[in-house]
C-alpha cells in the first residue's frame, strides 16, 4: 500500500515500511506508541499513512527512539523525502506556512527598542522584544496549547486595551507548536475578512489560525456572520482537527459583539456571540505584583528593554504600554503644536465614531480647522498642515508615530460576492494616515462625551468616500440628535451605492412621517436586494391594512435570508385572533431557518390557557431543532405528569449542548420530594458540563436542614468545577473545623479566579483571635490580586483598637496596591485618613504631625 500510494516518493515509502515493520516487532498500536513517544494520535496516525504528509523531524526521532530504531538512517529518509516531496508539488499543506518561518512582529506583536543590524556589514535588520514575564492569561493559553496534544481544537480569545500584551501573550503560546511542525495562517490579504472567508476551509489540521485585531474578521458588517459560522465548523469537525484559533479584541468590541440583542430587536452578531461564549480570556491592563517581581528579575538578568521600561512604569505596572511607547505618545500629544493637536484630535474623533483605519489627508486636513482657536487659526502658515503632518510623522519609543502615514493593500484578486448589491468604494484619493493604537483608545476615553466642530462634519461629507465610514458617522450624528448631518451622510453614502444608506433615509422619512418618500427610498433599496429594505416595507405595509401585500414582502425577505418580517407577522395574527394565519406565516419563519416564531406563538397560547396548543407548536419547533422549545416542552410534560416523557426531552436537548432542562428538572423533582431521582438528575447534567444543578440542589437541602445531603451535593458539584460550591464547601469545613481542608478547597477555588474563598477564611479566622493565620491567608489572596481582605483585616484592627496592627496591614494593603473596587478605595482612603491625617511620605511612611 504504502509503494502504491508512495511510488512518487521512493524515501517516504521506504521510512514508513522502516516505521511500520518496527511498530510490528514491539506489537503496539498506534495510540500505544503515541503515549510513549510523547505525541498526539493525529500526528502519528499520519506518520503511518499512506497519503498522510511527511513527518516531522522530531516525530520521526521520537517513533525510532520507542521503536529501537536507528535515529540518523530514518532522519535521512526524512530528509530526503520532505525534499522530494517539495520539489513534486504533492503536499497539499493548506494556507499558512511553519511557526518557526514567522517573525513576531509580522504577526502585529508590537515592536520595542530600536532596530539592530546584524554583525556585518549589509546585515538585515531586526526588531528585539524584551523578555517576557509571564501572566495568569498566560497559564490559561498553555492549556489550550496541551489540548492539542489530545486532538481537540480549541478558540481563545484576548481581550484587552491596546498595547497590553495580548498579541504577544499569543506569540509566545504558540511556540511549543513550532517545534512540533505546526503552521500558522494569518489571513490578511487582500483584506483580513475576505482571505479569511475564502481560505477557512482549506485549514488543515496542526495549524494555528491567528485573528490579530478579530473584530476586521467577526465585525465586518457584510461576511462577519459567515467567518464566525466558519470557525464554528472548523472548531467542531474532528477530522479537520486539531487547530487553534487565537484571536484578540478590545474590550468595547467584546462588549458589542456579546451583548444580548433587545427584545423584538436586531440581532446582527448571533454567530459571532455564539461563537464568543466562554472562549474570551481577560488581559488585564497592569502589571500585578507576582508580575512585576517577575519582570524585576528578568530586568536584573540582562534584558535592557525590560530594565528602562520599570524604570518608568513605576508602580502602576503598565510595562506592556510603555514598552510599546505609550507614554512618549501621550507626552508628544499633551506637548503637539496647535495644528498637530487638532489633527490629532479630528483623528481621534473620526476613529472613535467609526470612521476606518485609513484616514484620508484631505479630510483630516479640513477636518482640523474648527479644532483651533481664534488666535491659533489666525497664525496658521500656507504650509501648516505639511508641517503638522511632518511632526507627528516622527517615531517615538517602540518604532510608533502619533499620525503616521500608510500603504493600504492594494486586492490582488476578485472580491467575494456579495449577496447585497452594494456597490464598493474607489480608495480615497492622496495619501491616508493612520492614527496610533494607543492614541486611538486614548481618544475613545478622553474624547467620548464630546461633539466635533461643523468642520470635521463638513470634510466628513465632502471628502470622504466609503460609504460604511459615510454611514457610521451618520448614524453617531444620529445618536447625538444632529439629524440634518445624519441625512447629510447618509444621502451622501446613498449617491456612493450604499444600499444601507437608503435604509436608513427611509426609516428617517418613517419616522418623520413621510411615508411615501419613505416607500420610495426602501423600495429603491429593495428592488436593489437589501433584505432590510424588504422587512421595512413589510411593517410599513401591515401597517396602512395591506395583509396580502406584507405576506407577500415578508416571504421575499425571507427568500434572501431574512425571517424576521414572517415572525413578525405571525405574531401580529396571533394577537389579532387568527390562529391558523399565524401558524401558517411562522412555519414559512421556520422553513427558512427560524424557529423563534412557533416558539413564540407558543408561549403566547400557554399564557392564554391554550396548553395544548402550546404544546404542539412547542413539538414542531423542536423538530427542526429548537433546543429552547426542548426546553419549555420539558417542563410541560413534568407539569402535566409525563416525568418519562419529560426526562426523555430533557435527555435531546443534553445531547444537542443544552443542559438547562435537566437542571430545571432536577429542581422540580426536588420541589416534589422526589430526592433521588433529583440527585440522578442533576449528575446528569453535570457529566454534559453543568454542574450547577447540583449546587442548586444542595442549596435546597441546606434550606431544609438536610446539612448533611448539602454537603454530599457540594462535593459532587465541587468535583465539576464549581467554584461557588468550592466556596461554600471550605467555609463548612472551617467551621467543622477542619482548618487543612477549608485552606485546599480556598486554594482550588483561587486558581479559578475565586479570592471570595480565601477572604472568608482569612476574616472567620480573624473572628476566632488567630491572627497570624488570618495574615497569612489575606497575603495568599493577595497576590491573586485581591487585597481586600488586607484591607478588611485592617478595618477590624482598627475597630477593635489595635491600631499598630491595623497601621501595619494597612501599609502592606497600600503596597500591594488599593483594591479595583470603588468603595474599597474610598474606604481605605478613608481609613488611612483616620490613622494618618498628614498623609505618606514618598517613601510609604506615614508623615509625622
Amino acid at each position: 500500500m504504502h509503494d502504491e500510494q508512495d511510488g512518487d516518493n521512493p524515501a517516504l515509502a521506504e521510512l514508513r515500511r522502516r516505521l511500520g515493520a518496527g511498530l510490528n516487532r514491539k506489537r503496539l498500536d498506534k495510540k500505544a506508541l503515541a503515549g510513549l513517544a510523547g505525541l498526539s494520535r493525529t500526528t502519528v496516525s499520519e506518520a503511518f499513512q499512506a497519503d498522510g504528509p511527511v513527518p516531522s523531524q522530531r516525530t520521526v526521532e521520537e517513533l525510532a527512539r520507542v521503536l529501537k530504531l536507528p535515529v540518523q538512517e530514518l532522519l535521512t529518509l526524512q530528509k530526503d523525502a520532505a525534499a522530494a516531496a517539495k520539489g513534486g508539488g504533492r503536499e497539499q499543506p493548506g494556507p499558512g506556512r511553519p511557526i518557526v518561518e514567522w517573525e513576531p512582529h509580522e504577526l502585529e506583536v508590537h515592536p520595542a527598542g530600536p532596530e539592530q543590524t546584524a554583525s556585518g556589514s549589509g546585515g538585515s535588520r531586526s526588531r528585539a522584544l524584551p523578555g517576557y514575564v509571564k501572566r495568569d492569561h498566560d497559564r490559561v493559553l498553555a492549556e489550550a496549547v496541551q489540548d492539542m496534544a489530545a486532538d481537540r481544537s480549541r478558540i481563545v480569545v484576548l481581550v484587552g486595551t491596546s498595547s497590553t500584551g495580548k498579541s504577544r501573550a499569543c506569540w509566545e503560546a504558540v511556540q511549543p507548536l513550532g517545534d512540533q511542525g505546526w503552521r500558522l495562517w494569518h489571513p490578511f490579504d487582500p483584506t483580513r475578512a475576505e482571505a479569511a472567508l475564502e481560505d477557512l476551509h482549506r485549514v488543515r489540521p496542526r495549524t494555528v489560525v491567528w485573528l490579530n485585531e478579530a473584530q476586521h474578521y467577526l465585525g465586518d458588517r457584510v461576511v462577519g456572520e459567515r467567518i464566525a459560522a466558519a470557525v464554528h465548523h472548523l472548531l467542531v469537525s474532528p477530522e479537520r482537527g486539531p487547530v487553534l484559533v487565537l484571536g484578540t479584541l478590545w474590550p468595547e468590541y467584546a462588549h458589542q459583539y456579546t451583548a444580548l440583542p433587545a427584545p423584538g430587536g436586531e440581532d446582527p452578531h448571533s454567530r459571532v456571540r455564539e461563537l464568543l461564549s466562554g472562549h474570551t480570556l481577560t488581559v488585564p491592563d497592569a502589571f500585578d505584583a507576582d508580575a512585576l517581581a517577575a519582570a524585576t528579575a528578568v530586568a536584573e538578568g540582562g534584558d535592557r528593554l525590560l530594565a528602562d521600561a520599570l524604570t518608568r512604569a513605576g508602580t502602576d505596572g503598565r510595562v506592556t504600554q510603555d514598552l510599546a511607547g505609550v507614554p512618549e505618545l501621550l507626552n508628544r500629544y499633551q506637548h503637539a503644536s496647535p495644528a498637530a493637536t487638532a489633527l490629532l484630535e479630528a483623528a481621534m474623533d473620526a476613529r472613535r465614531l467609526g470612521v476606518g483605519l485609513h484616514l484620508p489627508q484631505a479630510f483630516l486636513t479640513d477636518a482640523a480647522t474648527d479644532y483651533l482657536t481664534d488666535t491659533d487659526y489666525d497664525q496658521l502658515t500656507d504650509d501648516w498642515a505639511e508641517r503638522a503632518f511632518a511632526e507627528l510623522a516622527l517615531l517615538v519609543h517602540g518604532k510608533q508615530a502619533p499620525l503616521r502615514r500608510a500603504t493600504p493593500r492594494a486586492p490582488r484578486h476578485p472580491s467575494i460576492p456579495s449577496t447585497v448589491a452594494d456597490t464598493s468604494a474607489s480608495p480615497p484619493a492622496g495619501p491616508v494616515f493612520r492614527l496610533a493604537d494607543y492614541l486611538e483608545q486614548h481618544g475613545r476615553t478622553t474624547r467620548r462625551h464630546l461633539f466635533p466642530p461643523a468642520s470635521f462634519w463638513h470634510a466628513a461629507h465632502s471628502r470622504l468616500t466609503h460609504p460604511d465610514d459615510l454611514n457610521k458617522l451618520a448614524q453617531a450624528a444620529m445618536n447625538r440628535h444632529r439629524l440634518q448631518w445624519a441625512n447629510h451622510l447618509y444621502c451622501r453614502a446613498a449617491d456612493d451605492g450604499s444600499l444601507y444608506a437608503l435604509y436608513r433615509l427611509a426609516v428617517m422619512r418613517e419616522e418623520a412621517g413621510d411615508r411615501e418618500g419613505a416607500e420610495a427610498l426602501a423600495r429603491q433599496a429593495a428592488d436593489r436586494g437589501d433584505t432590510s429594505a424588504l422587512h421595512l416595507l413589510a411593517v410599513m405595509r401591515g401597517k396602512a391594512g395591506d395583509r396580502e401585500g406584507a405576506e407577500t414582502l415578508g416571504r421575499q425577505a425571507a427568500a434572501h435570508g431574512d425571517s424576521f418580517p414572517l415572525h413578525r407577522l405571525a405574531v401580529r395574527r396571533e394577537e389579532a385572533g387568527d390562529r391558523e394565519e399565524a401558524e401558517a406565516l411562522a412555519h414559512q419563519a421556520a422553513a427558512h431557518g427560524d424557529t423563534s416564531a412557533l416558539h413564540r406563538l407558543a408561549v403566547m397560547r400557554e399564557e392564554a390557557g391554550d396548553r395544548q396548543g402550546a404544546e404542539l407548536l412547542l413539538r414542531q419547533a423542536a423538530r427542526r431543532g429548537d433546543l429552547f422549545a426542548l426546553h419549555r416542552l420539558t417542563v410541560m410534560r413534568e407539569k402535566a405528569g409525563d416525568g418519562e416523557g419529560a426526562e426523555a426531552l430533557a435527555h435531546q436537548a443534553a445531547a444537542h449542548g443544552n443542559t438547562d432542562a435537566l437542571h430545571h428538572l432536577a429542581v422540580m423533582r426536588e420541589e416534589a420530594g422526589n430526592r433521588e431521582e433529583a440527585e440522578a438528575l442533576a449528575r446528569q447534567a453535570a457529566a454534559h458540563g453543568n454542574s450547577f444543578a447540583l449546587h442548586r440542589l444542595a442549596v435546597m437541602r441546606e434550606e431544609a436542614g438536610d446539612r448533611q445531603g448539602a454537603e454530599l451535593l457540594l462535593r459532587q458539584a465541587a468535583v465539576h468545577g464549581n467554584i461557588f460550591a468550592l466556596f461554600q464547601l471550605a467555609v463548612r469545613r472551617e467551621e467543622a473545623g477542619d482548618r487543612e481542608e477549608a485552606e485546599a478547597l480556598a486554594h482550588q477555588a483561587a486558581v479559578h479566579g475565586n479570592t471570595d474563598t480565601l477572604f472568608q477564611l482569612a476574616v472567620m479566622r480573624e473572628e476566632a483571635g488567630d491572627r497570624e493565620e488570618a495574615e497569612a491567608l489575606a497575603h495568599q489572596a493577595a497576590a491573586h490580586g485581591n487585597t481586600d481582605t488586607l484591607f478588611q483585616l485592617a478595618v477590624m484592627r482598627e475597630e477593635t483598637g489595635d491600631r499598630d496592627g491595623a497601621e501595619a496591614l494597612a501599609l502592606q494593603c497600600a503596597n500591594h496596591g488599593k483594591s479595583d473596587k470603588n468603595s474599597r478605595r474610598k474606604a481605605m482612603q478613608e481609613l488611612l485618613n483616620r490613622m494618618w491625617p498628614n498623609g505618606l511620605d514618598p517613601d510609604g511612611t506615614p508623615t509625622p504631625p
